[in-house]
């Protein structure tokens, strides 16, 4: 049992990027045991035309990264923060070390997801 997660990122090891600006994700499975597996680094849609926010972008970004449960940003806007939730995709907005940021989502979703007595995760 994974759950996939977007990391706006510049290096992927500090969680750098505003969710508007980020050019692209790493696209990380994290693991019960809060170990994160790197699966790509994927380049996203920009989200901007002539310095305004457009719905086409703000579609096709959140198209391009409906596989993650979650994206892990620096700062996220309102309006990109409410449709990621429409579209069903948790935000953790927080500038933090990848590696913590991993272990921190991890614990979370197992909180959030525990099974009953003998059953197994999804």
């Amino acid at each position: 049992m994974s759950w996939r997660i977007a990391v706006a990122s510049l290096d992927g090891v500090l969680i750098t990027e505003h969710f508007g600006r980020s050019r692209w994700f790493y696209i990380i499975d994290v693991q019960r045991d809060g170990r994160g597996v790197l699966v790509e680094r994927r380049s996203v849609p920009p989200l901007c035309e002539g310095g305004s926010h457009t719905v086409t972008g703000m579609e096709a970004r959140i198209e391009s990264l409906k596989d993650c449960v979650a994206v892990l940003v620096a700062k996220i806007g309102p309006t990109a923060q409410q449709r990621l939730a429409l579209a069903g995709i948790s935000v953790f907005e927080e500038p933090a070390e990848l590696e913590t940021a991993v272990k921190q989502v991890a614990a979370y979703y197992l909180r959030i997801h525990k099974p009953e007595s003998g059953a197994e995760y999804p």
